[in-house]
């Protein structure tokens, strides 16, 4: 069966080992079929600067392109000084202009936070919903996701091996799947 949903996961952060995408990966392989999640890093995002919005940068209409062509989104955050990546942070404000055209507007959004550390990020989560209200679609309230002690989930080559975190992660990515089912029919 060919996916019904295209899910645009961004990464918020730019470690090449970061848990992040570790976990986006994880993520993508434990999605139900109606699933496909296009996992993103935001290596190529230039710089937000208003004043290049007349004519844009080719990197952001790609972003935004991505962002409209998909049924949801998904952001898959580390915590940094009790906020977001600064790089997550701009690659919103690039996908949520021109002002009043949003390309995360209307799309089903679902937030995961994560950390080696005991908070699990619930910091970075919590300014996510503080900022995406008015430029994003609805945001998945339940169940909430703040993953703490990710260090030892994954092995060398990066695939989870830490049984607990994948059934919390199981259950999450199928009760976005419902989510977005329900606000894209």
């Amino acid at each position: 069966m060919v996916a019904a949903h295209t899910i645009v996961t961004i990464v918020g952060s730019l470690r090449k080992e970061s848990f992040s995408l570790k976990i986006a990966h994880a993520l993508a392989e434990l999605a139900p079929e109606e699933l496909q999640l296009d996992v993103m890093t935001l290596h190529d995002i230039s710089f937000f600067n208003q004043d290049l919005e007349a004519a844009p940068p080719a990197d952001w209409l790609a972003f935004r392109d991505r962002l409209h062509k998909s049924s949801g989104v998904l952001f898959v955050t580390p915590e940094y000084n009790r906020s977001i990546p600064g790089v997550l942070k701009n690659a919103i404000d690039v996908g949520s202009r021109p002002y009043g055209k949003s390309s995360f507007n209307g799309k089903p959004t679902g937030i995961i936070a994560n950390s080696p550390g005991p908070l699990g990020g619930v910091n970075a989560a919590k300014h996510l919903q503080n900022i995406l209200p008015g430029i994003s679609g609805p945001i998945m309230q339940q169940p909430e996701i703040y993953l703490a002690g990710v260090g030892d989930a994954f092995d060398e080559k990066g695939e989870l091996i830490k049984e607990a975190l994948q059934q919390v992660l199981k259950q999450y990515i199928d009760a976005f799947a419902a989510f977005v089912e329900k606000h894209n029919k």
